[in-house]
């Protein structure tokens, strides 16, 4: 009998660390389990802290905790936050960091003289962690650019250019993107090209004054030649002028990042064309069998660079990350604001900035200075399509601005086309005047491809789902794409099967009524060119039935006012 109770808690400790190992090994999401049983299973799997359970605990908690500390980064806090992340066990988590930095930073691009700061000051003391964020950052530039990826090569080439600027990096890198980007010329590539020059022209030109004549020297016979659009052209026109007045916009250090004294940075010299060791492995969780050991050469690392007097804070760090699920939310700190103060201030900022510019480039360039938080994207674009329809009569600066925007980041365009949406479906709050400058907006975007023609989707032209705000709207949105890309490519362009798919409900062929309510609706607006295939439709359908198109005519301008 004694024996037999001396071996149960043996065995409720052994039961409580398999079922935790099941549970880890389990895809998220796939069971439920209360918080305190988690915590109780938990705790049972620590009391080993070489075994397996208690390493992958401990690496969930590493990601979510560095994921959280570079999301929270900004140019204000940078220099709370690197002693946080040097409290990491950045050796350990290196692949963690770079990935997540990366990942940052191509969501953020305004923010990548932030994050080329911190790689910057991590680096100086862990070299090992800055040479793997660039080695990562050469080899997804040479993927992007061999996919054709505009977006991932000028997200990654920016982030490179910061980190030369940053003395990180070897200017050699920059010189050879340069010569890649200028040799076979494309409207992409010299695009690319001109936004890296800008980046990192002041650092080459005092550094590397010869190599920076030569790459200008090339812009210029691409120039000459004339074989890119002419949008590209006047692209080049303005790097050269930024160039003329010694890049006082784009200067090399940022104020507030001049972080890393000269003497103490580690500078890095890859070249584009070497084999490279991105290490993807890192990525994932791997049992060490030297774990206890490792980490405490960790903590000696630790408390040297953060000195002597640094406490252990992993495992206050741990026990907090546990609840949490959202990696963002936990990077919040203090008081919540629910007044929308901060909101207010900020649409004050975009709306000053916006009435305030010359022209619709200035306006681009002072947005992108502002500082907006992650998920308040859609604000700004709310606060130019509120500005736009406050005017008289519909500007094209406002639709030039929404669309330099959408080819900026994909995270505007997705914003643009949200707010499509939102706009459509509250289109009647808004007095005619308003409504006509909101679509003579859109219109401009989509007619330029600024936004997907998927957003026609949320569109149902029929009796029941219209409204006279909703027909006026699109009635003028669509006369504005005419005007714009001409009714023979208007209808060609509706007849493509993609966008086919996305406009269906535009152009409904379900029920006859709502048909022949389509037909009627694009002929009275002057569209009627794009409902031959409707018309086909009610042929083969109903080949007995007439248009009453004289009655209806009369009731639908009833409706239009």
């Amino acid at each position: 009998m004694e024996l037999e109770k001396t071996e149960k808690p043996k065995d409720k400790v052994s039961d409580a660390q398999a079922e935790f190992a099941k549970l880890v090994g389990s895809r998220s999401g796939g069971v439920y389990m209360p918080p305190a049983r988690l915590r109780a299973l938990q705790q049972a799997a620590s009391s080993d802290k070489s075994s397996a359970e208690y390493q992958r605990m401990s690496w969930d908690a590493l990601r979510k905790s560095i994921t959280g500390i570079v999301n929270r980064v900004n140019i204000v806090n940078i220099k709370q936050v690197v002693p946080e992340l040097f409290s990491e066990n950045l050796i350990r988590g290196r692949g963690l960091f770079a990935r997540s930095v990366m990942k940052a930073q191509a969501a953020s691009l305004p923010f990548t003289p932030v994050f080329a700061a911190l790689v910057a000051i991590i680096n100086t003391k862990l070299p090992q962690v800055g040479e793997l964020v660039l080695t990562r950052l050469i080899s997804q530039f040479r993927r992007s650019f061999k996919r054709n990826d505009k977006i991932v090569c000028h997200s990654t080439t920016t982030f490179i250019a910061h980190l030369v600027n940053q003395g990180m990096a070897h200017e050699i890198i920059a010189l050879q993107i340069l010569v890649l980007l200028l040799e076979r010329p494309t409207d992409d590539s010299i695009e690319i090209a001109v936004g890296f020059a800008r980046e990192v022209g002041a650092f080459i030109s005092e550094n590397a004054p010869k190599a920076n004549a030569n790459v200008f020297e090339r812009f210029r016979a691409v120039l000459n030649e004339g074989t890119i659009s002419q949008r590209v052209q006047y692209m080049i026109e303005v790097l050269m002028q930024v160039r003329k007045d010694k890049y006082k916009d784009n200067p090399i250090l940022p104020e507030g990042l001049d972080l890393v004294e000269e003497e103490e940075q580690i500078q890095h010299q890859i070249h584009l064309e070497e084999e490279l060791q991105v290490q993807e492995g890192l990525n994932i969780f791997k049992l060490d069998p030297n774990y206890l050991e490792n980490e405490e050469k960790y903590k000696a690392i630790k408390s040297e660079i953060l000195g002597e007097d640094s406490d252990d804070e992993s495992g206050s760090e741990e026990e907090s990350s546990e609840d949490d699920e959202d990696e963002v939310a936990e990077t919040k700190e203090g008081i919540e604001d629910r007044t929308e103060t901060n909101l207010v201030n900020l649409r004050r900022i975009i709306y000053l900035t916006i009435m305030n510019a010359l022209n619709y480039e200035e306006a681009v360039h002072k947005l992108l200075k502002v500082q907006i938080q992650e998920g308040q994207e859609i604000e700004l674009i709310n606060m130019i399509i509120e500005c736009c329809s406050q005017e008289r009569s519909y500007s094209t600066f406002y639709g030039l601005v929404g669309e330099r925007f959408s080819r900026i980041n994909r995270v505007w365009t997705d914003s643009l086309e949200t707010a499509f949406g939102n706009y459509y479906t509250t289109i009647h709050r808004y007095e005619t005047n308003r409504l006509r400058n909101i679509a003579r907006f859109f219109g401009h975007l989509i007619a330029s491809d600024a936004i997907s023609w998927m957003v026609f989707e949320c569109v149902k032209i029929n009796e029941d789902d219209t409204t006279s705000s909703s027909r006026i709207f699109i009635k003028i949105l669509m006369n504005e794409m005419m005007e714009s890309m001409g009714l023979k490519v208007l209808a060609e362009r509706f007849k493509d099967p993609e966008v086919k798919r996305g406009c269906e409900n535009m152009f409904p062929m379900d029920v006859p009524k709502n048909t022949r309510f389509a037909i009627n609706y694009f002929t009275s607006i002057g569209l009627g060119a794009i409902t031959e295939e409707m018309r086909e439709y009610l042929k083969v359908s109903l080949p007995t039935v007439h248009f009453d198109n004289h009655s209806y005519f009369a009731s639908l301008r009833m409706h239009q006012g």
